[in-house]
């Protein structure tokens, strides 16, 4: 295994990227990278700001012939998303994540890497290292906690910058520009419940759902990936109506805007039925990889004996959770009408998990339209007023409407075909991009993102095509070279 990125061109963005794997950086826990990329920028002589939610704010001066050009914002986000394989022992909060090169790309061992966004920073981070660069005034924005709640944009002061154009460096296609995403709702449930005594005729088993794909639940959405909630679900509403199952506990997925990889419950089974139900988790696992069989080739769905349960949880709840979440809206809702391929309004059902006395389910809604957002929550309220459950709506931030007549993006798009000899796609996103929160604060700005090639990000899959950072640093040292005066 070759653990030596930094050791890989261009220099500028694979020294700074190996450091930041060094660094644990999770989503609500980013001390730590808050710490480096403030002594970083200081060490630097650079101003260099930390505002009041922990945004990271590194400006540099134009170079000389420069000073007359339009101010830049290099942007990217600090946080990652902790997803790991199953038999992975790691950390987030504490551990390194250990990258390494596989033929064209740099992944990590069983855990995400963090290219998303660690591209975007170390990049930023090499701007402002620069001494060879022709550049405008930059000044360089590292939010915070973008993967779970925007926190760092939504908080973001309206004084702090004095930028003209936004690079946002979040995006994740070598050779295509994004000038649009979609805006995005958290969906919130919680069930309270009581505790059933366990028949002594029921025996316990736990039911294991592992080996699934998941990934980015904006860009891979439309992957045709599984849902572990649902795959679970669906499993439980047959085997509560063929076999008189019973709910002990429940878990699935753990991270708001990521696909579910994997399952688990605890239930117990009438003891005349046990014969028939294992057997029937055997059926069904067969059932399901046959109908995933391209997109998830390592599924396992299982179950053994398990130790009896202390409690149950009671009946009532648990029939209008099944019957809830088997309802609830998940996956493409629609596509573009207007960009063909592009997916205008999704669901992700993210999270399900049981813990004392309450059940908290949480799905991310996206949508380009916003009254086809206001459309699925609508569906949501439909399905859980029918349950004894508490729903409510919350992280609500916008999306990014996209400009034809933008000057940075025909800037853009010239550099590139000079370079590179083609016109870059120009392409709006499903995922959540911090342009449309960051626009609002900043209205003046002129916006356009764009990345390396990375795949099957938010999950521990993720990889960076080793190439197209080569590319991607060259574009935007082109780019800062030929920006628009004042």
């Amino acid at each position: 295994m070759n653990t030596n990125i930094s050791a890989l061109e261009p220099k500028e963005i694979w020294v700074n990227f190996a450091k930041l794997v060094s660094i644990p950086r999770p989503s609500k826990k980013e001390e730590k990278i808050i710490a480096y990329m403030k002594k970083f920028g200081e060490d630097l002589g650079l101003e260099t700001i930390i505002d009041k939610v922990g945004n990271v704010i590194i400006k540099k001066p134009a170079t000389p012939g420069m000073e007359d050009k339009m101010t830049v914002v290099l942007q990217g986000h600090l946080d990652i998303v902790p997803q790991k394989n199953r038999d992975k022992k790691h950390d987030f909060a504490t551990d390194p994540i250990t990258a390494y090169i596989d033929g064209e790309w740099v992944t990590a061992d069983g855990t995400t890497l963090g290219a998303d966004n660690g591209m975007g920073v170390a990049a930023a981070m090499g701007v402002l290292q620069a001494t060879n660069l022709k550049h405008p005034a930059i000044e360089a924005l590292f939010t915070i906690d973008e993967e779970t709640g925007m926190t760092g944009a939504f908080n973001l002061e309206p004084n702090i910058l004095d930028g003209d154009i936004l690079i946002n460096m979040d995006s994740e296609d070598e050779g295509e520009l994004y000038v649009g995403c979609a805006g995005g709702t958290d969906a919130n449930i919680e069930f309270e419940y009581k505790s059933d005594s366990v028949p002594e005729d029921y025996t316990p088993y736990k039911i294991t759902l592992v080996g699934m794909k998941g990934g980015h639940s904006g860009l891979d959405i439309n992957s045709g990936k599984g849902n572990a909630i649902k795959v679970i679900f669906r499993f439980l509403f047959e085997a509560r109506k063929n076999f008189g199952l019973k709910l002990a506990n429940i878990e699935g997925g753990n991270m708001r805007n990521a696909i579910p990889r994997e399952a688990f419950a605890t239930v117990v089974v009438p003891n005349d039925k046990t014969a028939d139900f294992e057997k029937a988790v055997k059926d069904y696992e067969c059932t399901v990889k046959k109908e995933l069989s391209e997109v998830e080739p390592t599924l396992s769905f299982s179950v053994e004996k398990t130790e009896k349960p202390c409690c149950l949880i009671e009946e009532k709840i648990q029939n209008q959770l099944i019957d809830a979440i088997y309802a609830t809206p998940n996956g493409v809702m629609r596509y573009s009408d207007s960009m063909p391929g592009l997916v205008e309004t999704s669901t992700n059902l993210s999270i399900v998990k049981s813990e004392k006395g309450k059940i908290n389910i949480n799905a991310l809604i996206r949508s380009s339209v916003d009254s086809a957002k206001t459309d699925i929550e609508n569906m949501f309220e439909s399905v859980y007023n029918l349950t004894d459950s508490k729903l409510w709506f919350n992280g609500q931030y916008p999306g990014w409407k996209p400009n034809m007549n933008s000057a940075i993006l025909k800037t853009m798009q010239k550099v590139y075909d000079d370079n590179f000899g083609k016109v870059p796609e120009i392409k709006a996103i499903h995922a959540g991009l911090e342009c449309g929160l960051l626009g609002g604060i900043y209205p003046n700005w002129d916006m356009i993102s764009f990345g390396p090639t990375i795949r099957f990000p938010h999950s521990p899959d993720e990889k960076v095509k080793i190439d197209t950072v080569k590319m991607f640093w060259d574009f935007l040292v082109k780019t800062l070279e030929n920006i628009p005066a004042k």
